[in-house]
Parts: C-alpha cells; structure tokens; sequence
C-alpha cells in the first residue's frame, strides 16, 4: 500500500478531500492532543474529509428552514453518517493491506468529558486530536481568522475525520495562511459581537502562524442566527452556518478562493440577523445593528395584546 493507492481508495469510499500527515509533525503537540498517545506505533495520521453542500445553507441563509436542511445534511448525518461510513470503509481496507487503522471523529475537546489516566504516565482518556492543527498539517487547509478551519476547495463547507495508521505514507506540503485575508468580516457580521478581533492568539502548524481571534462561546451557545451545538459534541458551537460563517463563505467566494464555483452567488439578499431575545435587527445609516422594535400594531385586530421582548405572544 503507497500513499497514491491510499488516496485513490479514500476516494473511492467517497471521501471529498484526504491528506496526510506523518506522525512526527505532531512531536510537539501535548500528550492531550497528540494521535501518538492514541496509537504509539502510529506512523500516519489520515485527514479525510466530505463536503458540506452548499444548498443545505440555503435554508439557514434565507431565515425559513433550519433543522430539516443544515442541521442534518450540513451537520450531523455528515459527520456521524456519511463520513463516518467513509471512514470505516477506508480502515477496513487499510487493514485488508496488513496495516492497524483506528478511525476518529474530529471533535473540538472543548467540553468532552475526561476520565482518570489509566497511569502516571499516560493523559487523561479521551485524548482528542486538535482538527484545526491536524488539517493544516495534511496539508488540506489552513485556520482563518475567525477560527474556520478553510479549504481551498470548499472554504468553510467540509468535515473531517481522521485514521491513524502504522503504514509509513508520504505526507502533504503544508502551505500555511493563504485563504483568509483576516477581513475581519465575521466579527461584523456577528450580532452579538463575540468574536474580538483586538484579542488573537495564534495557530502554529510547522513554522506556519495563523493568528486566531478570541471567540465567546458562551455567546455562539445562545446564538439564534444559525450557530448549532449538537448532542456529544462538547459546548462549542457549530458556526458554519452561523451569521459569521456564512459570511466568510460569501467573501471568501466573491474573492474566487473557492474551487467549487457555481453559477449563481450564494447571497442573493441582504442577510437576517436576530439579537438575544430572537427580535429582527437591522443597521443604521452608521452600520450599527439594532433591534428592530416590535409593537403591537401588526398585531391589530387579530387578539393578540402584547408582545414579549423574547418574541412570545400574549392573546386574550
């Protein structure tokens, strides 16, 4: 088994994007972090990758579908179906050809649940791989200022998954920041301004720095505008299809960085946003968001008598 055959195979199993990284890229990454303390004769580390498709944003964008669409086909079918499958096609095969393979999900540590080290000498169980440094260490992408891990291909529209091996395989050039133009276009798309552009701290991959904002995500947990947080996946959102990664996807295609092209552009009008109690916000003539004030006048004749600042209707 050659890295070609690998790749071609990982394709075959329906994989959008598959790099590679040689176990020693990660020689200084922490115990907690690091597939060595995962697998000890780990010689490779597999990143594949299947693509979000575009129209399951295409609810999320206009304000009028959300679970059916993104939720599913964007989000968790993804990665606990689709990609999964892929994954556990590709290490049965893997092992067809004589070498270990152990699948994993790509999940922030964020939050997931820690046990007791098994030894002294060993970190706490479960250990997860960092996927903002593993992608860019295969080589598939790189981390944008506002934490998005980005591809060439997709932009923002993928997820990972990994495989650790004990098959020596060539790894992938790693080109460092090339995508995000650090525009700051999340933040401003960003209602409830968590993420703070003056407050970054930096992503090294193999010499390669990429400043990351500091993101409250506290503030994405209750964000209404897209942010999603499903089951056993820690507390830190979903943002893809969140106001702010939404907009990075729109300049991020406007600039031509994204290789899937369409003929049409992703934003047709101009975006929704809600504040913290679900009210519609727009912007004043300074570019400021506000709430838009919702009386009781579109309400008249029709029983309703108030309106709480949560959306909730009171009737008669």
């Amino acid at each position: 088994m050659n890295t070609e055959e690998l790749k071609a195979k990982a394709r075959a199993c329906g994989a959008d994007l598959v790099g590679i990284a040689p176990v020693a890229r990660f020689k200084d990454v922490l115990p907690e972090r690091n597939p060595a303390s995962i697998f000890p004769e780990c010689r490779s580390v597999i990143v594949l990758a299947r693509r979000i498709c575009r129209g399951s944003l295409r609810g999320v964008e206009e304000g009028t579908n959300f679970g059916s669409t993104y939720q599913c086909f964007g989000y968790t079918w993804v990665e606990d179906n689709f990609l999964s499958q892929t994954s556990y096609d590709l290490s049965l095969w893997i092992e067809e050809q004589g070498f270990e393979a152990v699948p994993l999900f790509a999940y922030n540590e964020a939050g997931m649940p820690k046990g007791v080290p098994v030894a002294l000498d060993k970190p706490a169980p479960n250990v997860y791989i960092d996927p903002r440094y593993a992608v860019t260490a295969a080589g598939l992408g790189e981390v944008g200022l506002g934490g998005f891990i980005l591809t060439p291909e997709f932009g923002t529209r993928q997820r990972f998954s990994f495989i650790l091996t004990d098959a020596e395989l060539d790894g992938g050039p790693v080109t460092g920041k090339s995508l995000c133009g650090d525009c700051g276009g999340c933040a401003t798309a960003c209602p409830f301004g968590a993420i703070h552009l003056d407050r970054t701290q930096a992503v090294e991959v193999l010499g390669n720095v990429m400043p990351v904002a500091e993101i409250d995500t506290a503030l994405c947990a209750v964000c209404p505008n897209g942010a999603f947080l499903a089951a056993g996946r820690g507390r830190e959102p979903d943002r893809i299809a969140a106001a702010c990664g939404r907009e990075c996807l729109v300049r991020l295609e406007k600039a031509g960085k994204v290789g899937n092209r369409f003929e049409n552009t992703f934003r047709k009008r101009a975006p929704w946003q809600l504040d913290a109690f679900k009210r519609p916000m727009t912007r004043d003539e300074s570019g400021a968001l506000k709430a838009i004030d919702v009386g009781c006048d579109k309400f008249a004749g029709t029983g309703v008598v108030s309106v709480h600042a949560t959306g909730q209707v009171f009737s008669k």
